[in-house]
């Protein structure tokens, strides 16, 4: 996992522009969900994480997930003398995104995934193959990940979704997982447990798949149900191959036997013509 603070070369550009005194042109605020706010020039979504560059120069900026951020504001002009204050809430907003990262962290050692995809599966009477296929398609087993629309957690679920399912931490991976899993199996049976139904309407809604009375043509929704049935199969398959050779070992095994114990009938047999017909043997 990429670690959620880069921190370029930008804490003594920003000291020097604040030792100037020269005004600066309007920029935006970056509003973070703990109060804090950090003023840029631009910034860039890069996967989970919203780039913000503070400077003229793209070597001076900081990462900040995007889940971290609770709005955007603009900014009117103001002194660059403003900056030295501004210095002070970047750095003490890196801290606690880094902190935010290293609970998530710390949080994906502690968790047994494959325990909890096991668990949840069980309990909604689904393949984990196929549960670990969304959750690969959808968040790439990433604790923290959240969609561009605000989908949240492994299972990305959306906040709506997720409250109507009781899940009250999406980045929790038991109730994320769990959710999801719930959510699968109901869509599942609203479908006759048509999987590429159920798949499509994970990704892009029932109304969707109810309004187009299918898959959406959507080339998002489609390449998003070819690819988890893709891995699915392929889990599928793999297992299949994996079994063979102990199948046709045992197979074997047993034909073995069956040649050993016509052989010994067939000795017992002639043993026991030779005893009731003594004569016979003589000659």
């Amino acid at each position: 996992m990429k670690k959620a603070i880069q921190i370029g070369a930008w804490t003594g550009l920003i000291t020097l522009f604040a030792m100037t005194a020269i005004p600066c042109p309007a920029a935006d605020s970056a509003v973070l969900r703990n109060g804090f706010s950090i003023r840029h020039e631009r910034r860039q979504v890069i996967g989970t994480v919203t780039r913000l560059y503070v400077g003229k120069d793209d070597s001076s900026f900081v990462d900040i997930p995007t889940a971290e951020i609770d709005h955007f504001e603009a900014l009117a002009d103001e002194p660059a003398s403003h900056l030295r204050f501004q210095t002070a809430s970047v750095q003490a907003a890196s801290v606690q995104a880094a902190s935010v990262q290293a609970a998530s962290d710390s949080l994906n050692h502690q968790v047994d995934l494959n325990q909890v995809v096991e668990t949840a599966s069980g309990t909604y009477r689904l393949d984990p193959d196929l549960v670990n296929s969304v959750i690969h398609a959808e968040s790439g087993f990433n604790v923290r990940a959240v969609s561009p629309k605000g989908a949240q957690g492994l299972m990305q679920l959306m906040p709506q979704t997720a409250s109507e399912l009781g899940v009250q931490n999406a980045f929790d991976p038991r109730a994320n997982v769990e959710g999801g899993t719930r959510y699968l199996r109901e869509l599942l049976e609203r479908y006759d447990f048509d999987l590429i139904k159920a798949l499509a309407a994970y990704n892009a809604g029932p109304e969707r798949v109810e309004q187009y009375g299918g898959v959406p043509p959507y080339y998002e929704t489609k390449a998003y149900v070819a690819r988890i049935v893709r891995e699915f199969n392929k889990k599928k398959l793999a297992a299949k191959a994996a079994t063979a050779p102990a199948a046709q070992k045992s197979t074997a095994k047993k034909s073995t036997g069956t040649r050993t114990q016509t052989t010994k009938l067939q000795s017992s047999k002639a043993q026991l013509q030779a005893k009731t017909n003594p004569t016979q043997s003589s000659e």
